[in-house]
């Protein structure tokens, strides 16, 4: 099995700010699995705030490229587990091949992912489209650039509410907002009060990370349910978070892939938590693997390649909100 590693940059439509960051392009790191006649297919992109970037996720797989080549024979899960040792302080790049070889092994069996894992795709949940910060009056603009059931308003200023407030003149759809770590547990509960009369379904990770103490509080206090990201990265957190949060976004990069997430969003499940995938600004690659979760999910924010000039990949087709599956067997991708 050849390790192929290929680096792109890519370009947004319209310069992304969420409360911590502000950016126009995006790197990310695409690997092909290549088996004969068949290739696999992942992606990773960088991230500063996780210390991740692409070249050192190309030196760690680089430095174990022999001993990946070798594991053309193994289960996904166990392919995962051979892995997770040599990737445990990066699993930005062994998300890149675990999704690599989910695509990969199932192509050669011929079937689409979701069929190989037994999933029923007929009550798929619809995905959001973000809306970055900006002035009001450019939020506005994006909002009525691209119709949508369901938008994520990325929140963490000093005129929350107002913006919501103007954005809701303006459509009738569904509201989700994410701070990103920015307010305060007064501030989060007070901001649910008025939110949950502006039609916003859930809140997803007002407060820092490690507030173990104010997400607690603000989960018993809060009127609207509360959504964990940068809470819950990788499997152990997700039961730090029950009794925590109402629900957790799983994102693929920051728990090592598909594997992993999987088993992420059934404990979840089984604690009576909602599941939510998002994910990062990526291309079609990374949003298509997250797309045979969508029967797992009460939630989905997969519209990352939705904001790019440059997508460098076919796969999942996305129209307001609906996910549609390629014909192609595997995550149904193929690299532009």
């Amino acid at each position: 099995m050849e390790v192929i590693l290929r680096q792109f940059d890519l370009k947004l439509k319209h310069t992304f700010t969420i409360a911590r960051d502000s950016y126009d392009s995006q790197p990310t790191l695409i690997v092909e699995l290549k088996d004969g006649q068949f290739s696999g297919f992942g992606e990773a992109t960088s991230k500063a705030y996780y210390g991740i970037s692409i070249q050192n996720m190309i030196d760690d797989i680089k430095a174990i490229e022999f001993m990946i080549s070798s594991l053309d024979n193994l289960l996904p899960e166990d392919f995962w587990m051979e892995l997770y040792p040599y990737f445990k302080k990066n699993m930005f790049a062994l998300c890149a091949l675990d999704i690599a070889y989910n695509d990969l092994y199932t192509r050669k069996k011929g079937v689409k992912l979701y069929n190989y894992w037994n999933l029923d795709i007929t009550k798929n949940p619809q995905t959001n489209y973000t809306i970055g910060i900006a002035p009001i009056s450019e939020m506005i603009e994006r909002l009525k650039e691209t119709p949508w059931p369901i938008y994520k308003i990325k929140l963490g200023t000093s005129d929350d509410l107002k913006i919501v407030q103007e954005l809701r003149k303006h459509t009738d759809a569904i509201f989700r907002v994410d701070a990103n770590c920015g307010w305060s547990i007064d501030e989060t509960i007070s901001n649910a009060k008025e939110l949950i009369k502006l039609g916003v379904e859930f809140i997803e990770q007002p407060l820092e990370a490690d507030d173990w103490e104010g997400h607690k509080k603000v989960f018993s206090k809060s009127m609207l349910p509360i959504v964990a990201d940068e809470s819950c990265q990788v499997e152990s957190d997700v039961i730090k978070c029950h009794n925590h949060f109402h629900g957790i976004n799983v994102k693929l990069v920051k728990c090592g892939g598909l594997t992993s997430a999987k088993r992420m969003l059934e404990k979840a499940t089984k604690l009576e938590m909602k599941t939510m995938v998002g994910c990062m600004t990526e291309s079609t690659i990374g949003i298509s693997a997250i797309a045979h979760l969508l029967p797992l999910l009460d939630y989905v924010d997969m519209d990352g390649a939705l904001l790019l000039t440059n997508d460098i990949a076919k796969g999942v087709f996305i129209e307001k909100g609906i996910i549609n599956y390629s014909n192609d067997n595997g995550i149904g991708v193929t690299l532009q």
